[in-house]
């Protein structure tokens, strides 16, 4: 096979969807772009919506301790409106997420809070994904089942929820295709994934390199074409990141598009190893 072959226009088989690891809100996206975009990358995390008591994350810090450390709890006043723990009563005057200060207890899962917060890390696309994976396992014991055991009914599934947020939270920002959705998604810019490419080059590219995965003859053949796609994914996510930094939202979408493909022919690729 020659190489002129390893790249030519798009199978319809690459047109199904990318499997899903996270599910978003929808936002309107018409100051950025003439079209609606709209992506639906994941099912929803497996979050409990029955409960009403769902307290805002301005009422709950990442790490559980004070954010003014100076303060106790106290009541609210009427120009600040208070949270009060679900188990205790008591009045969160600071921010204490995942946990109330005063008896320790898990608080509901609140949507508002956004995986970067989750974690701790500034709302940007490049992170350090050794940071991501030392917090997520600090998350997993804190959360583990045997810690809440003991404890009521409530509490045990309002610690499951917050576990299943941490791990779907985990699973969208590890990933450079899924976090570069999600954050465009923070921004307020849908993504299309079913959009028709009209990029005749990048549509003969991908052809050529399915036709090539066909005809490998074996694993290292098939590992030098994935080898080959991360590349090509490693320089589309530098190409977002640099245009999400410009707030170029148009140029960002291209630069999902195509990370889009190449991440699909990587799955063809793993399938056939």
């Amino acid at each position: 096979m020659s190489k002129r072959k390893l790249w030519s226009p798009l199978s319809t088989a690459l047109r199904r969807a990318l499997p899903s690891t996270t599910h978003f809100p929808t936002y309107s996206a018409s100051q950025f772009h003439s079209r609606t975009h709209h992506f639906s990358p994941s099912p929803p995390p497996l979050i409990s919506t029955t409960s009403s008591r769902i307290f805002s994350a301005r009422d709950f810090e990442f790490t559980g301790k004070p954010r003014f450390p100076g303060k106790s709890f106290c009541s609210g006043t009427a120009e600040e409106p208070s949270v009060r723990c679900w188990s205790c009563g008591a009045v969160a005057e600071a921010a204490l997420f995942l946990v109330c200060q005063s008896c320790r207890s898990v608080q509901p899962v609140d949507q508002s809070v956004d995986y970067f917060q989750i974690f701790g890390l500034e709302k940007k696309y490049d992170i350090e994904v050794e940071n991501l994976d030392g917090k997520y396992k600090d998350w997993q014991k804190k959360l583990h089942p045997d810690l809440v055991h003991s404890k009521s009914e409530e509490e045990r599934e309002y610690a499951a929820e917050q576990s299943a947020r941490v791990i779907d939270a985990y699973h969208t920002l590890s990933k450079p295709l899924s976090r570069a959705v999600y954050i465009l998604r923070l921004q307020g810019v849908d993504v299309d994934e079913e959009e028709t490419l009209s990029d005749l080059e990048l549509l003969s590219e991908i052809l050529e390199i399915r036709e090539a995965v066909e005809e490998a003859a074996d694993s290292q053949a098939l590992n030098q074409i994935k080898s080959q796609m991360q590349e090509r994914l490693n320089h589309w996510s530098n190409s977002f990141a640099n245009a999400f930094k410009c707030r170029k939202f148009e140029e960002a979408l291209d630069s999902i598009r195509r990370m889009t493909y190449y991440e699909r022919v990587n799955e063809e690729i793993t399938k056939k190893l």
